[in-house]
């Protein structure tokens, strides 16, 4: 049993076992080590597995250390021990709170990038030299409901303009580039709220370009045909943005009562933006109307365009709502088992 309790403190706590067996001086270096491993894991999703093995050395030789203890007589020391966990619990919650965290992704909003079910790991520490990017994906505040963290794409910065015109994404004028890559045969799996039942749903899937990322969104299945007859379209789609029959106040927490839902609540550091009319009349594909993104904020929409909460309904976020980058998935499950086929890096 005692053996059994030095391999799982161990694990759990590096230096443990050292630290049991009254050797100071290991018990350091695997706690340097652990946190040195844990910090990098913010460069990268895929040094994770390098952690775990880490623990896994250290159970084994907090074990050897401990035996090896017993057979020399060396009587353990508990305090030297516990002080082990004591640091690891310290350094636990410095970590957390300054350079890596795992968010779980609780809906469909950022599928095919993301699914209900993904753990992530989400990179906090660069975020002090290296500013978020346009195509980055960020865990944040919910401007109108701050106890709330959302995972959402970065499409503009602060000073930039944003239209969407035909599903299509314009950022200063421009649109970003995108190709259809899957029309007939797109589906994705969602889960019913109302019964916890899973369906699927259609759409179709385009690549999408926003800075130096390129990266799957998914819109609804008809998309492809009324892209064939953009000349001839009538009205705007209904997830176009700013709309063009709608009120023309900008988005913002205080204004926000477009699907999927009103927030109606005030947020003290979002600021609203404002919308600039360019070309009153245009036909409903064209640039005539835009957002633009105000200073210190970012806009910020779904991968799965016809289902997501996002900028387009409350506005943009404020940088000092932005909590971290995701680098990777490195768990998945729900309704699956928890499995790591999912593991890796994200576009």
């Amino acid at each position: 049993m005692r053996a059994i309790l030095v391999v799982v403190l161990s694990c759990l706590f590096p230096g443990f076992g050292a630290g049991l067996a009254r050797q100071r001086q290991a018990m350091a270096a695997w706690i340097a080590v652990t946190v040195a491993v844990e910090v990098a894991t913010a460069a990268s999703v895929w040094i994770v597995p390098l952690v775990l093995a880490v623990r896994f050395a250290a159970a084994a030789d907090g074990l050897r250390r401990v035996r090896a203890a017993d057979r020399l007589a060396v009587r353990s020391d508990g305090g030297v021990a516990m002080l082990a966990i004591a640091i690891h619990v310290v350094a636990a919650f410095a970590l957390r709170g300054a350079v890596v965290e795992a968010f779980k992704q609780p809906s469909i909003s950022m599928v095919p990038t993301l699914e209900i079910g993904d753990h992530l790991w989400v990179d906090k520490l660069s975020l002090h030299w290296r500013p978020v990017a346009r195509g980055d994906v960020i865990v944040f505040r919910q401007p109108c409901q701050p106890t709330r963290d959302y995972l959402k794409r970065v499409v503009a910065l602060g000073g930039q303009t944003v239209e969407i015109r035909c599903n299509t994404v314009h950022v200063d004028g421009k649109p970003l580039a995108e190709q259809l890559v899957e029309g007939a045969g797109c589906q994705y799996d969602d889960v019913d709220e109302r019964n916890g039942e899973w369906q699927s749903r259609r759409c179709s899937a385009y690549i999408e370009t926003a800075g130096a990322r390129s990266y799957r969104v998914l819109h609804d299945e008809l998309r492809p045909a009324r892209d064939a007859r953009r000349a001839t379209l009538a009205s705007s789609d209904s997830r176009d943005f700013p709309m063009l029959d709608g009120s023309r106040l900008p988005p913002s927490c205080a204004a926000a009562e477009g699907p999927p839902g009103r927030e109606g609540a005030s947020s003290p550091n979002q600021e609203p933006g404002k919308l600039v009319e360019t070309r009153p009349g245009a036909g409903p594909c064209e640039l005539q109307l835009h957002y633009v993104v105000p200073a210190n904020h970012v806009f910020v929409l779904g991968d799965n365009r016809a289902n997501s909460n996002d900028s387009r309904y409350w506005g943009a976020v404020p940088v000092d709502n932005i909590k971290g980058r995701v680098i990777g998935i490195w768990m998945t499950g729900d309704p699956a088992p928890i499995s790591l086929r999912r593991f890796g890096g994200i576009d």
